[in-house]
């Protein structure tokens, strides 16, 4: 059983848990640094399995093509058009089955390891409406309407996948079936990851310019990506990223990433740089792809030296992410980001990203990769990191869930799920001891971003005694309630604690949750908002970047009176 085996933490876990929370906090951060969540070796195993049965499938699924072929095959076909497109309908479903990004242990899911369909296809489970009060796509749980969406949306990317040959009319009535789904229920929409696949597979509607146009949504997204990088939050993403990676296991190594080991924990110059280092090799390498095909010259049959180099670096670049496993899991979607830069900007070199275009493909492009992704960073609060394109960037909305003791078990008892509440899904595997060990962690993983650090002025305000609750992450909330999860806390708002109340019925100080908003672009600060289950907001304001700056990760005295 060493293969399931978490890592022990540094200290004993009784004489933990008796010393206040602001050295419990302490404890945990320092215990981050040098061990990350310490998940067993099984863990990655299960990843790498599932990396391989994704690509797999993939391969199966262009066995039906007449212009493809099947694994024995590989290197004759996997660069055309059509292999790329069967790869991005793959992913979406992949997705939106639960079974890519937000799986597994490393998103808080242990038994069953994914979500998704496990909750889609199965009436009575709760939901989240577009809009709350929406005619006919409103109410809080599912029905069998909403199902059938889901079903819908399956049966139709099955059919993508299997036609002989991906026409526009076979092609169309996936973004209609999607966007109803999106508003019955916006989580199964976001599962589907629509920031990148929606519009990858939307520009194959037209043929004649899917490739060039597809340059152009590969290069938004990085783009994006690296812009919302350009913040006072990335560097500490880098020191929490690392010192959890898979490969990168010296203690030495782990422990400079901060600035003096083990009493201060903000991030270190060596952190900052490599966080710097990497938002301009996102800048700079694909730019490099999207002009060198002007440049001239063939390499190994991948067009010009100078996209060759991006190509490869931008291979070094997705796999240093991968190989670290971050929260979140997001190994497909990596993945993808590498297969289609090499065939779009390597084997499809020839084809310009700079020809005309349909005005209405025009459109679809400067909606998606601009418009959208610009109003998701000037106002993130209402828009998803997802459709911002702000991934992995460190400047999340985040929830953090305050149950007084007992009370959480109200959502095992009235609302349907289909896997249990987190501490009865690691009872199954471990002891007391580990299963609290293995959810502290969790604390400390958001403690250790910048704006975790929030939580020092927001916790008192929330409740009095902190030993009196215990604490979820509003991520862990989201998985066991709505059956997927990815950093999105738009997804456990206090839109899905009034629904939750709605079932619970939770008393007044039963349930307290702290909810934090994203840094808007070119504005410094964080707004904040204070919920009671029944009583509503209780409390909100604003903290500066500069005030979470000058803060260690856990407070360094202690913030409730008891203490």
């Amino acid at each position: 059983m060493q293969l399931l085996t978490p890592q022990s933490p540094p200290f004993d876990h009784d004489e933990w848990s008796r010393q206040p929370y602001h050295i419990r906090a302490k404890w945990l951060c320092q215990m981050w640094a040098v061990q990350g969540y310490g998940a067993p070796v099984g863990t990655y195993a299960f990843y790498i399995l599932k990396i391989v049965f994704y690509i797999w499938m993939w391969t199966w699924f262009a066995s039906f093509s007449n212009d493809l072929g099947n694994f024995g095959n590989l290197s004759e076909w996997w660069f055309k058009p059509e292999a790329l497109l069967k790869a991005i309908a793959w992913s979406m479903l992949f997705e939106a089955l639960g079974m890519a990004s937000g799986s597994g242990p490393l998103t808080g899911r242990y038994n069953p390891p994914v979500g998704g369909f496990l909750y889609w296809l199965r009436p009575g489970t709760m939901k989240l409406p577009f809009r709350p009060g929406m005619f006919f796509f409103g109410g809080d749980t599912r029905r069998w309407i909403d199902v059938l969406f889901y079903v819908a949306f399956i049966v139709q990317m099955v059919g993508v996948l299997v036609a002989p040959a991906v026409t526009p009319q076979i092609l169309w009535p996936t973004f209609v079936i999607l966007l109803l789904m999106g508003l019955t229920d916006r989580t199964m929409f976001m599962a589907a990851r629509p920031e990148h696949y929606f519009i990858g597979l939307a520009v194959f509607l037209f043929p004649t310019h899917a490739i060039a146009a597809s340059k152009w949504v590969w290069y938004g997204v990085w783009f994006w990506a690296a812009f919302s990088k350009l913040n006072r939050h990335f560097p500490s993403v880098i020191s929490v990223m690392v010192s959890n990676s898979a490969v990168i296991r010296s203690e030495a190594v782990r422990r400079r990433l901060f600035r003096d080991y083990p009493e201060n924990l903000k991030a270190s110059n060596f952190a900052r740089n490599a966080a710097h280092f990497g938002t301009a090799t996102e800048f700079l390498f694909p730019a490099l792809l999207m002009f060198g095909g002007l440049l001239g010259g063939d390499l190994f049959g991948l067009g010009s030296p100078a996209t060759v180099i991006g190509l490869f670096v931008m291979l070094g670049f997705h796999t240093f992410i991968t190989s670290h496993i971050p929260m979140g899991v997001p190994i497909e979607w990596n993945f993808m980001m590498v297969y289609g830069g090499f065939v779009l900007f390597g084997a499809q070199a020839a084809v310009s990203p700079f020809i005309a275009m349909p005005p209405l493909l025009v459109m679809m492009l400067l909606f998606a990769l601009l418009i959208m992704p610009l109003a998701g960073n000037i106002w993130p609060a209402w828009i998803s990191f997802l459709l911002g394109m702000r991934f992995y960037a460190g400047n999340w909305a985040y929830s953090i869930w305050l149950f007084k003791k007992g009370s959480e078990q109200k959502i095992a008892d009235n609302i349907k799920t289909t896997a249990p509440l987190i501490p009865k899904q690691l009872s199954l595997l471990y002891d007391e001891p580990t299963t609290e060990s293995i959810l502290s962690r969790v604390i400390a993983f958001r403690l250790m971003h910048l704006h975790g650090r929030a939580l020092h002025s927001l916790l008192p305000k929330a409740v009095d005694n902190i030993d009196d609750y215990v604490w979820r992450d509003g991520e862990l909330v989201a998985g066991v309630v709505l059956g997927w999860n990815f950093g999105d806390g738009h997804l456990h708002n206090e839109h899905l604690l009034q629904q939750m109340q709605r079932h619970c019925n939770w008393e007044s100080g039963e349930v307290r949750a702290i909810y934090v908003d994203p840094q808007p672009l070119a504005r410094p600060y964080h707004n904040w908002r204070i919920f009671d289950a029944k009583d509503g907001m209780i409390d909100s304001g604003q903290l500066t970047v500069d005030e979470l700056i000058e803060r260690q990760p856990y407070p360094q005295d202690p913030i409730f009176a008891g203490d």
